[in-house]
């Protein structure tokens, strides 16, 4: 049998004045997804524990059914191994925002979706400066997104699993200094953070950007390398994922699956759907016998407050990837292909959110009821409710 996930990542959402209240999945035309729950089951789950911060790598875990409260241990560890990072005993990582803060206010959490160019160029000047040294490396990753790595070389760090960080696309348009670091070693963290300031500064190429040039380092998401149960070990299937977020690699990595790199796939609205959507079903036929097809499109949408561009990217998800890979298993025999987010991400707030999410299951063996659309408020109605989300794999490859 084969298996598909598709992760409209961050889609749940509010009713929206300008979609006439509706959200946006109620507003897109996802004729694909509709056949899912149609054919299958609508219901809900509650991917993050309400005493854990909301975000991504909290809520893909539980997705993928690793219980966070046993599991997680911080966002940057999982994105090391995406990197093929190896992190000792005593060493931590740590990621590393370029971001833009104007008179104490973050304005960009992307620094204006820094070029990958630019962003190596400031990485390689904070490491020569007196931020880096035999403890402290820096290391480039995707656009703004990067890591800085505590090597502990027999030296204790100065930060423990109290440290309390906020991410930055939390705080948009907000004021910084409630969210710096807090606890053990969050003097060390802040320092480091204003240190980079003149750096990035006196840096001609980031200012001749544009007014959104990166002013500073955001440190936040710190943790030590988790101790994962192999995924096929637990389900019995070799798993791949197709995704643009290291984020996702990491977790594929520490998980054992198939890392499948899709050119023109960004990680933001302009990501290639209809190369992904090939992608998975070429996987499958290669021999996959489950498929993660992640999106962070609907995600960067709702960080940016924007409801038009939110929709368009559900209705390009559908579209691309959701339908041809569902014509795909129907042709194949034995098949069960679910949609589902992380985590709710809302445009009124622009930041990640505690709640259920609703997914959409069918194929073999999964028992019809009667739902005839996927979205939010179908799913609020459904039996089918799981308040820890961890639980939602197990029903993907057994039953319902």
């Amino acid at each position: 049998m084969k298996f598909a996930l598709v992760i409209p990542d961050g889609c749940a959402d509010e009713p929206q004045m300008s979609l006439e209240w509706k959200t946006p999945l109620e507003a897109a035309h996802i004729p694909h997804m509709d056949e899912i729950a149609r054919l299958g089951c609508v219901g809900r789950a509650d991917h993050v524990p309400a005493s854990m911060p909301s975000g991504s790598d909290v809520g893909t875990m539980s997705l993928f059914g690793y219980d966070p409260l046993a599991f997680h241990t911080g966002r940057a560890p999982i994105e090391a191994a995406a990197q093929g990072i190896e992190l000792g005993p005593g060493d931590w990582a740590i990621r590393c925002n370029f971001v833009t803060v104007v008179d104490g206010v973050m304005k960009s959490f992307t620094a204006g979706q820094i070029p990958n160019d630019v962003s190596r160029q400031l990485i390689e000047i904070l490491q020569r400066s007196q931020c880096g040294s035999e403890h402290w490396k820096y290391y480039a990753g995707v656009s703004y997104r990067n890591l800085l790595i505590y090597r502990a070389r027999g030296q204790p760090a100065p930060f423990t699993n109290e440290t309390q960080s906020t991410p930055p696309h939390d705080i948009t348009d907000q004021p910084v200094e409630p969210h710096l670091p807090r606890g053990p070693g969050a003097d060390v963290l802040i320092g480091l953070m204003e240190a980079s300031r003149p750096l990035l500064a006196a840096c001609d190429a980031n200012h001749a950007r544009s007014e959104l040039a990166a002013t500073q380092t955001w440190l936040w998401g710190l943790g030590q390398r988790p101790a994962f149960t192999e995924f096929r070990s637990r389900f019995g299937v070799q798993g791949g994922v197709i995704t643009a977020v290291d984020l996702l690699r990491g977790m594929g990595r520490l998980l054992g699956w198939q890392i499948i790199d899709v050119p023109g796939a960004t990680g933001y609205l302009d990501t290639d759907y209809a190369a992904k959507g090939r992608a998975a079903i070429h996987a499958l036929a290669a021999g996959l016998d489950f498929i993660v097809v992640h999106v962070e499109a609907t995600d960067e949408a709702s960080h940016e407050g924007n409801a038009e561009e939110k929709v368009r990217a559900l209705e390009n998800i559908d579209r691309h990837i959701v339908g041809p890979l569902h014509d795909y298993l129907k042709s194949q025999g034995d098949y069960r292909l679910l949609v589902c987010p992380d985590h709710p991400t809302f445009l009124r707030t622009k930041t990640h959110s505690h709640g259920y999410v609703p997914f959409a299951l069918c194929g073999t063996g999964v028992a019809p009821d009667d739902a005839v659309r996927y979205s939010e408020p179908i799913a609020a109605k459904s039996k089918l409710c799981l308040n820890h989300g961890s639980e939602l794999m197990p029903v993907l490859f057994g039953g319902v």
